[in-house]
C-alpha cells in the first residue's frame, strides 16, 4: 500500500532544553471542502439549534487491511472514536480569562482571534452517552495521586487544557501552584502543579522522542544524534506516577537537525532516511529509514515501561497523532489555516497514519496494559481549532508565511482529549 505523508509542521519557540531544532511535523491534511459561509452557518443554527458534523468513519475504515492491527478498546460497549461533532452553546468548559495556565502559543482569544465558534463543539460518540467533563469528580479520582504528561508540545497542549479544566472546581486558586515557582512558557519543559486540597499533582515533562537526544563525534565534529536504544534521561521523573499519558510523533520523519533527510533511492521509494542521526550504542547509522527508527525508539520506550512501571499502581495511556491542517503549502512555505472557522464536513481523504499503526503494534507486544487514546479521526475534522496567526500576541513580529496549523487553541480540541481520558478513568473506577 502506498502512503504519502505531507511534511507540514510549525516552528516552536522552544519546547525544552534540547539541542534539536524545534519544529513540529504532523500527519496528512484531510481533504478540504468548501468553507461554509457565515450566513449559512447562522441559518443552520437557527433552523436546527444543533449543528451536527458528518459521522466519523470507523477505525476499520481508516486502517489498512492486514495482520496485527489493534481495534480501539471499548469501555462498557462504547467506542469513543466513533461519533460526530455537535454544536453546543454550553461550551467551552472554561475561558481564556478564567484560566491562568494557557501559554501564549495556545491563547488564541487573548491574541486577537475574534470568532468563537471553534470553542463550541462537543464530541458525541455514537454508541453511548458521553459524560460532560466533571472537574470535581476528576479531582476526586486523582486525589493523592500524580497525573503526568510526557511528550512533545502537543502533550503540553493537552496538559495545559487539563489544568484549566480542573480549575473550575477549585475554591481557592491560591491553593494551586507550581512546585518550583515556574511560570508556564515555551522555554521550560518540566512543570509540576500541586492542588493542595486534593494532595495531587498535574505534571508535564518534555520529551520530543521519548528516547535520549544526544551527541556523537562524526568526522571530527560532535553532531546531534538520537539514541533510539536509550530512554530519555528524564525518565526518572516519570517513575512513581499514578497516571501516565505519553505521546510522540510530530518530531519524526522530517528535518530535525543540520544532518537532514534524503529520499531512499532504491526502487523509487518515497520513504525518507536520516543521515548520520540515529544512534544505537556507539554506532551512528549513516542512513536509517525514519519508520524503522520510530519503531526502534518505541520498543525502547515499551521496554522501559515494562521494566519500571507497576500496572497495579500506574495506569498508562498513549495518545496517538493529532493531524495538522496546512493548506496551500507546508509550514514554512505558505501553508495556512487562518480562514477556517468551521469544522470540515468530510475527512475521507485522510489515510490512517503509519506512525499510529506502529504505536498499536508495539503496544500489543507489551506486558504492561496501555490504553490507546485514539484522537486522530475525531481531530481530523477540526481544521478550525488551530492557532494559525493567533499563536502570538498582537504586535509581535512573525513571518506572514508561517502559521501554526499543528497546535490547538485553548479552550478547544485538547479539552475533548481530556474528556476521553476522564471517561476511561471513570470506566476503570466503576469496573
Amino acid at each position: 500500500i502506498q502512503r504519502q505523508e505531507s511534511e507540514g509542521e510549525v516552528v516552536e519557540d522552544g519546547d525544552g532544553d534540547g539541542e534539536i531544532e524545534d519544529v513540529e511535523e504532523d500527519a496528512p491534511a484531510p481533504t478540504m471542502e468548501e468553507d461554509i459561509e457565515v450566513d449559512d452557518k447562522l441559518e443552520l443554527l437557527k433552523e436546527h439549534k444543533e449543528v451536527k458534523m458528518t459521522k466519523v468513519s470507523s477505525a476499520d475504515e481508516f486502517k489498512a487491511q492486514g495482520d496485527g492491527k489493534m481495534e480501539e478498546k471499548k469501555m462498557n460497549g462504547c467506542d469513543v472514536t466513533k461519533g460526530k461533532w455537535v454544536y453546543d452553546e454550553s461550551y467551552p468548559l472554561y475561558t481564556n480569562g478564567s484560566c491562568p495556565f494557557i501559554d501564549e502559543g495556545f491563547n488564541c482569544g487573548t491574541n486577537g482571534r475574534q470568532d468563537r465558534d471553534y470553542m463550541k463543539w462537543k464530541w458525541q460518540p455514537q454508541d453511548c452517552d458521553f459524560p460532560r467533563f466533571n472537574a470535581a469528580k476528576m479531582l476526586d479520582l486523582i486525589s493523592g495521586k500524580r497525573l503526568v504528561f510526557v511528550g512533545d508540545s502537543i502533550n503540553r497542549n493537552q496538559w495545559e487544557s487539563m489544568l484549566c479544566m480542573l480549575m473550575s472546581a477549585v475554591k481557592d486558586p491560591k491553593k494551586v501552584y507550581e512546585t518550583h515557582g515556574r511560570r508556564i512558557t515555551k522555554e521550560r519543559g518540566n512543570y509540576s502543579f500541586k492542588f493542595v486540597d486534593y494532595k495531587c499533582t498535574i505534571e508535564y515533562y518534555v520529551s520530543h522522542f521519548l528516547v535520549h537526544e544526544s551527541k556523537a563525534r562524526i568526522r571530527q565534529k560532535r553532531r546531534p544524534t538520537l539514541r533510539i536504544d536509550a530512554i530519555d534521561h528524564g525518565s526518572s521523573k516519570w517513575k512513581g506516577a499514578d497516571i501516565l499519558v505519553f505521546n510522540t510523533a510530530h518530531w519524526w520523519s522530517h528535518f530535525k537537525t543540520k544532518a537532514g533527510l534524503v529520499p531512499l533511492s532504491n526502487c523509487g521509494s518515497s520513504s525518507l532516511v536520516m543521515i548520520n542521526y540515529y544512534q544505537e550504542g556507539n554506532q551512528v547509522h549513516p542512513k536509517l529509514d525514519v519508520s524503522t527508527a520510530f519503531r526502534k525508539a518505541l520498543m525502547t520506550w515499551a521496554g522501559w515501561v515494562d521494566r519500571h512501571i507497576n500496572p497495579r499502581k500506574t495506569r498508562v495511556f498513549f495518545r496517538n497523532l493529532a493531524p495538522s491542517h496546512f493548506r496551500g503549502g507546508l509550514w514554512n512555505s505558505g501553508g495556512h489555516c487562518m480562514e477556517a472557522t468551521w469544522p470540515l464536513n468530510d475527512t475521507s481523504g485522510m489515510e490512517y497514519p503509519e506512525k499510529n499503526r506502529i504505536v498499536e503494534e508495539v503496544i500489543l507486544q507489551m506486558k504492561t496494559p496501555v490504553t490507546l487514546l485514539n484522537v486522530t479521526g475525531l481531530s481530523a475534522y477540526r481544521i478550525d481549532g488551530h492557532p494559525s496567526i493567533y499563536g502570538k500576541k498582537p504586535g509581535t513580529r512573525y513571518s506572514s508565511n508561517i502559521q501554526d496549523c499543528s497546535h490547538w487553541c485553548l479552550p478547544g480540541v485538547p479539552d475533548t482529549w481530556n474528556e476521553i481520558l476522564f471517561f476511561h478513568l471513570q470506566s476503570k473506577e466503576k469496573s
